[in-house]
């Protein structure tokens, strides 16, 4: 019976049997993958490089935006490589890596995402205090508490996590290093501990929740009391993306680690894996992009810009 010792690497779920199917799932892979890269990486530069953007809403869509970058980078390399080169395995130190990234990119991400909620709050519901409880100074120490936080996070699940003894093999039954597929692999009664953390977690998570939800709960009491037509579809469209992706969030989540025993198989863990950790980072940038017209008109002029800049450039060499 193997230990945590003498285990050197850990062997992931390979998403195909054949070669064929396995050339498919890289490629389809690596769609999703670009297109998650270019829809958040428009989204950072658009809000780095506007001004008009340099407002709290769109410094937390930033932050949200390189979170989902990090996510989606934290799972899916691996998970094509080994598409690609028709092998399963990782080492026991990108293990640890990528289970201590993807738990702090997710936990920062809901972090940002209940912060969001309240900026919006703060902007429908006492807009004449918004510049003072949403000035720079406190935009920067909400980020920066939302970042540590899920680093905090991490350190605890990743730490106690690697600490069990593996003398269940090696076999992650996942594409990625995930805690509830590494627990199956524990036969010490310490895994108790990491479940009680992970209690802990869902908590803090599920009090998060019902913050969105009450702040969601003031915010269409008072825009419906607007008067102005106009004013409540301009609230509408600042708030319905956020609620948009924090159901997608929320959802995938929710049902990924709370689902009943009697509904887990490997090919449902696989596929409810790929919704709460690809899905997401994938559709967030579109969901932020379809009712926001100063984005889409900022993201817009970049491309100009740069279609613009490259004319000039090779007007230049040819001249």
């Amino acid at each position: 019976m193997p230990n945590s010792s003498s285990i050197s690497e850990f062997l992931l779920l390979a998403l195909a049997d054949t070669r064929q199917l396995q050339l498919l799932h890289f490629w389809l892979l690596l769609g999703i993958y670009l297109a998650a890269l270019l829809g958040n990486g428009l989204i950072s530069t658009a809000v780095a490089c506007h001004h008009r953007l340099h407002t709290p809403m769109y410094f937390f869509l930033l932050n949200l935006a390189l979170l989902d970058l990090g996510c989606i980078s934290t799972t899916l390399p691996k998970a094509m490589a080994n598409a690609l080169w028709d092998t399963r395995d990782i080492s026991y130190a990108g293990c640890v890596a990528q289970t201590f990234l993807f738990v702090f990119l997710m936990s920062a991400e809901y972090c940002i995402l209940t912060i969001m909620s309240y900026d919006r709050y703060v902007a429908i519901c006492k807009p004449l205090h918004y510049g003072t409880l949403m000035d720079s100074r406190a935009c920067a120490t909400m980020a920066a508490a939302a970042w540590g936080s899920g680093v905090l996070n991490a350190l605890l699940h990743t730490a106690n996590s690697f600490s069990l003894p593996f003398c269940q093999g090696n076999a992650v039954d996942q594409f990625f290093c995930e805690i509830p597929q590494l627990l199956k692999l524990s036969c010490s009664k310490a895994y108790l501990r990491e479940v009680g953390l992970i209690v802990c977690s869902v908590l803090v998570l599920f009090g998060c929740f019902v913050f969105i939800v009450v702040s969601y709960v003031q915010i269409f009491r008072a825009v419906l009391r607007m008067p102005s037509e106009q004013g409540r579809h301009k609230a509408f469209s600042t708030c319905l993306p956020h609620l948009a992706v924090v159901s997608l969030f929320v959802t995938t989540g929710f049902f990924a680690n709370l689902r009943p025993p009697s509904l887990s198989s490997p090919s449902l863990d696989l596929t409810v894996a790929v919704l709460y950790s690809v899905v997401p980072p994938t559709l967030n940038p579109l969901i932020y992009s379809m009712r926001n017209q100063e984005l889409r008109d900022a993201v817009r002029k970049m491309m100009s810009w740069s279609h613009f800049s490259r004319d000039k450039l090779l007007t230049c060499l040819y001249i």
